[in-house]
């Protein structure tokens, strides 16, 4: 007879981490620390989970989900996977629009949707437009949403399409919060990147192009366009774009520049006002 203790053991071996293991057994017996035998459904998703992570492949991806701020995401390839960072940029732009009633916010490049689920849980009565060029991530994206579900979620509008190109003309003018974590490696970044990011996360929301600035570029040009009077906008970057970046803000006309740092006291969510 196997046990869970058994199956436990196996994969701490295994992966020689207790955390991963004691994740992977939790998730296929969908109990906390469960005890006795293993029924033979579990029992193979369990291994079909382990394999997949001893071959390489991100946790986030072989649980299928993945906490970010007060949420649990579904997470697959079609995806980046959620990070800390990220949850900090969500910090920054929720800042911008405290207090506001009933601002209109736009987030590039959904991806999942963490960004934008994240705003409308958070805030009261903000109305999100989540963009994504990939219809794929935008399935995603409306799982999480469903997942979310009520009011909330019934404040987030999806749409296909490349940056701006995917929203309404009408909204020309009437952004109060436009925020983004689009891709910011270069291609030569990318090609050297940790082979758990290179080999298994979307390329394309990886890496912009050759310097890598490139969807910043466009972001940031374009949103002189769509910002309210009194708009903001909040994008994630490298740190070492930082300098680049707010110069592109400057050049696009837009204003005051902060940069905020990250968890580890890097540079990392620029924030620029029209």
């Amino acid at each position: 007879m196997t046990t869970w203790a058994d199956l436990y053991a196996a994969a701490r071996d295994r992966l020689g981490s207790q955390q991963e293991a004691r994740w992977l057994v939790e998730e296929a017996s969908g109990a906390p620390l469960p005890a006795g035998a293993v029924p033979d459904r579990p029992g193979r998703r369990f291994t079909e989970m382990l394999e997949r992570r001893a071959a390489g492949e991100p946790l986030q991806y072989v649980l299928g989900s993945w906490a970010f701020r007060c949420l649990d995401l579904m997470v697959d390839r079609r995806v980046l996977i959620p990070r800390p960072e990220t949850e900090q940029v969500v910090g920054f732009a929720l800042e911008q629009i405290a207090g506001r009633r009933g601002p209109l916010a736009v987030d590039l490049g959904t991806g999942s949707g963490a960004i934008a689920l994240s705003l409308v849980v958070e805030h009261p009565s903000v109305d999100v437009w989540a963009t994504d060029a990939s219809a794929a991530a935008l399935d995603v994206a409306r799982a999480n949403a469903a997942g979310v579900g009520g009011r909330a979620a019934a404040r987030v509008r999806l749409a296909m399409g490349s940056w701006w190109e995917a929203l309404p003309g009408e909204l020309r003018g009437r952004v109060d919060l436009v925020v983004s974590n689009p891709p910011y490696l270069s291609d030569a970044e990318l090609a050297t990147a940790d082979p758990a990011v290179r080999c298994w996360e979307p390329a394309a929301a990886l890496a912009a192009g050759p310097a890598g600035t490139e969807a910043l570029a466009q972001i940031l040009s374009g949103a002189p366009e769509w910002l309210a009077a009194d708009g903001v906008t909040v994008v994630e970057v490298a740190p070492h774009q930082v300098p680049e970046v707010a110069a592109i803000a400057a050049a696009a006309g837009l204003g005051r520049v902060d940069v905020h740092p990250d968890l580890a006291g890097r540079s990392r969510a620029v924030v620029a006002r029209r």
